[in-house]
């Protein structure tokens, strides 16, 4: 989008689209608004003066000031959200240190289902950058809407016919280059809006498209640490292509004042084309670094292609009646990832002696010259997927509210209504694994393809292997024939789950004084069905549940006078557990056995937000808040082995409800426009956010038959996470450099019983800059480089000598052009 009156943004557009916290506020019924638009700041905090409720936002002019590929990206910029990445792209948003399944998210109205089977949320990569208008973190909520959030409710809304003055016709065309890989691949955006039938109908309709081809480099061993000796570790090399193609559209009719209907759509495809080249090494007994000693190797490759399709549709209207405001919309939303004939792995062994490593940080593979030739290796086993993951979401709503004036100056508003959501997940998945006597006695000599694989560190690991020669492997083979049951059966489930809820809520105001409050109630219904491989014999599982629950909360909203806000929210939320915990799937073999739990109970907070937020006269704004949340049946995951209905096992893998976690927390920041100094610093734009964050659960499990626990923090979550911008701003050019700063946090509870067992992501830091001139108003000129530092991923066990996992992506660079035709 690049409407040539949008082609300048204001220093206060730069400022508050980055400043990442509660800035420049625009109105918006019961929230705080924090946006990009190119408002004076003294407006826009006018505005704020009248909102409640905290929400954050990033604009669509403040989402095109950074090197952000997709939706999650742009959402880090914000105080309280980091991301969960995926070979170094963001993808899934965290909200106050809470993960991104207690996390809800939506497209115009509609809530986005979860292409992955196991996961409540959507990735967010599946969004491309250019299709987005705004994005609002909801991090306190209102009776009005759904309690499916712990740590917040993030909408994405697309552009509207109404959102531009006049016709609007822009093109984006630009180049991503990464430099791991040296390789270079095309993106492209058109978007157009207009009115018809004298400014009644509005039409606005993007198509956003881009690819990258990347790589990566890891050394990993999984936390495989024993009394500071290694057991194994394995090398890496990714190379992956990834492609987004999107598109967006919505259609406004607005005959008269209180009176609209619309029709809103959204549709992307996203695929991952991945392959991995790997080397790994299993020690005869740990060994501690420098040592040598006997042990196997595996060379191995994975290739498959992921292709995620995921759309939403919402029509909904708006009309005066007798005094009352009626609004009703319906809206679905679908999502599908497929993997057709997946080849999950193909190992090839041998055994050598004189093997070891150096650096328990990033180990280095040391082993004999036959180690990387590929006449050592013969055929392990060869495993092939086909899996299919789908969820369906529908809902329809009604919505009343009346507004009354009341004496000395009072208004009251009410509101009231109802909601149905409908959400159908199911999982299917077929796995085979092929061996010697399938495939015959093979080498890795007859699956190797040209030239060795390319890999920085200690060597690499030999020549490169060739999917198609793999692949040939099993032509004419009838698959059916290897399948393995356990994976192919356990695995799928059908879930169900129907919401019903209905609310109501009434908001005062007096003054300066504003209250707001309501009460929800939501009825949860849940049916899941699956299968259960008891010693090897399958049985159908069926669970169905049903629970009612009621979700008060009170917003006060208090102007003190001289642009400073007080704003206090008391609210209620409740989570479903994600469904690869919800899972009716069973296996049992012997005295062992692993499950999911249907019968997990929803995880239920009780949330205290309070802010201040001080205006800076029309240039920035101050602002400070504190949060705690009080959450009841945490889910964790633990070993039922000994407790009552498992006395004779040694091992019970499953889910179970804590007792409750808690989590308080501190969000700075502040943001300011330097007009107040001398030319050229009068163009300096600061913003900043900070976010602190702490918590605490407990988790535990049956160990010989008693109850042990311990506490822990919160999965997922950072103790501290930074946000600094410097920008300036004139004749034309636009440029920023920003970091983006996280602590370190736990990620897996490796044990219930040892914390030595834990894995943590370290902390990381990631700084991008952009360079943008405008040559007219019809066309600009971008530069853009992402991740400069060249940030590793980097995952350790208990203690960061360590290493878990080590990864490394390279730098990514952007030229771009935006021309806007008219």
């Amino acid at each position: 989008m690049n409407h040539k009156n949008l082609q300048r943004p204001s220093l206060l557009a730069l400022s508050l689209s980055l400043a990442f916290a509660a800035q420049a506020q625009t109105r918006q019924l019961d929230t705080i608004v924090v946006t990009g638009q190119r408002a004076s700041l003294q407006s826009a905090l006018e505005k704020q003066r009248a909102a409640q409720g905290v929400l954050s936002v990033v604009h669509a002019d403040g989402i095109g000031q950074l090197p952000d590929d997709n939706a999650a990206e742009a959402l880090a910029r914000l105080p309280g959200v980091t991301l969960e990445r995926d070979q170094g792209e963001g993808r899934f948003v965290r909200v106050r240190g809470l993960g991104s399944d207690v996390n809800t998210i939506s497209i115009n109205g509609a809530t986005v289902p979860a292409s992955e089977a196991g996961r409540r949320a959507p990735g967010l990569d599946v969004v491309p950058a250019g299709l987005i208008r705004s994005l609002e973190v909801h991090k306190t909520l209102t009776p009005d809407m759904d309690a499916s959030s712990l740590g917040g409710s993030v909408s994405v809304n697309t552009l509207t016919g109404f959102d531009v003055k006049g016709r609007l016709l822009a093109l984006d065309l630009g180049l991503n280059h990464d430099s791991n890989l040296g390789a270079t691949k095309p993106r492209l955006g058109v978007t157009f809006a207009d009115r018809f039938a004298d400014g009644k109908l509005g039409l606005a309709v993007s198509v956003s498209g881009d690819q990258r081809r990347f790589a990566s480099d890891n050394v990993e061993t999984g936390g495989a640490w024993d009394e500071g000796k290694l057991e194994e570790l394995e090398l890496r090399r990714y190379e992956i292509q990834r492609t987004r193609v999107g598109a967006a559209f919505s259609l406004d009719w607005r005959p008269a004042a209180g009176q609209q209907l619309y029709l809103r759509g959204f549709g992307s495809r996203f695929s991952d084309d991945e392959q991995r080249q790997s080397l790994a090494v299993e020690f005869e007994g740990a060994q501690a670094a420098g040592e040598l000693g006997e042990g196997t190797a595996v060379r191995s490759l994975k290739a498959r292609k992921e292709t995620a399709r995921t759309a939403s549709l919402a029509l909904g209207g708006s009309l005066d009646l007798a005094g009352w405001q009626l609004a009703a919309e319906a809206g679905l939303g679908r999502a599908e990832e497929r993997t057709p004939e997946g080849l999950a792995g193909s190992a090839f062994e041998a055994d050598f002696d004189g093997l070891g490593f150096t650096d328990s940080r990033r180990p280095l593979l040391q082993g004999p010259g036959a180690l990387r030739e590929a006449s050592a290796y013969e055929l392990d086993e060869v495993e092939v997927e086909d899996s299919r993951a789908r969820d369906r979401v529908r809902h329809v709503k009604l919505d009343l509210k009346r507004s009354f004036e009341l004496a000395g100056g009072a208004s009251l508003e009410f509101k009231t209504g109802a909601k149905a959501t409908r959400r159908h997940k199911d999982n299917q998945q077929e796995t085979y694994v092929l061996d010697s006597d399938t495939l015959g006695e093979r080498g890795l000599a007859d699956v190797v393809g040209s030239g060795a694989v390319s890999y920085p560190w200690g060597g690499g690991f030999g020549p490169a292997m060739d999917a198609g020669k793999v692949r040939a492997l099993w032509r004419g083979i009838n698959l059916a024939d290897s399948r393995d049951d356990e994976d192919s059966v356990v695995g799928d489930f059908d879930i169900k789950e129907h919401v019903d809820a209905a609310y109501a809520q009434a908001t005062w105001e007096s003054g300066g004084l504003q209250l707001l409050g309501g009460l929800r109630m939501e009825r949860i219904t849940f049916n899941a069905r699956g299968t259960a491989l008891v010693d090897a014999e399958a049985q159908p599982v069926s669970v169905d549940t049903r629970s009612t629950h009621w979700l008060p909360a009170l917003l006060v909203r208090q102007d003190l006078g001289n642009q400073l806000l007080l704003r206090a929210a008391l609210t209620s939320s409740l989570v479903r557990p994600t469904f690869e915990q919800l899972s009716p799937g069973m296996v049992v073999d012997g005295d062992e056995a692993e499950l999911g739990n249907p019968r997990l109970k929803p995880l239920r907070s009780r949330n205290l937000d309070l802010g201040l937020e001080q205006g800076l006269g029309r240039d920035g704004t101050l602002s400070a808040y504190v949060f705690t949340k009080s959450i009841k049946d945490f889910v964790f995951q633990t070993d039922l082995a000994g407790s009552p209905g498992w006395e004779d096992f040694s091992q019970v893998n499953t889910f179970a409800n804590g007792g409750s976690a808690k989590l308080r927390g501190l969000e700075l920041a502040y943001a300011q426009v330097l007009r107040s100094l001398p030319a050229p610093f009068n163009g300096l734009i600061l913003g900043a956010n900070a976010t602190f964050v702490k918590s605490k659960a407990r988790v535990g499990g049956y160990d010989e038959g008693v109850w042990k626990s311990r506490e822990i923090s919160l999965p997922s979550q950072s103790d501290r996470s930074f946000n600094l911008s410097l920008g300036w701003e004139g004749r034309g050019i636009n440029t920023r450099l920003a970091l983006n700063q996280q602590s370190s946090y736990l990620i897996e509870v490796g044990s219930v019983f040892d914390p030595a067992k834990d894995l943590r992501v370290d902390g990381q830091k990631r700084l991008d800059f952009s360079l943008k001139y405008a040559v007219s108003k019809q066309l600009e000129l971008s530069f853009e480089a992402a991740n400069l530092t060249n940030q590793a991923y980097y995952v350790y066990q208990a203690t960061p000598a360590q290493n878990a996992q080590y990864e490394r992506y390279g730098r990514s660079f952007k030229l771009g052009m935006k021309w806007s035709l008219f």
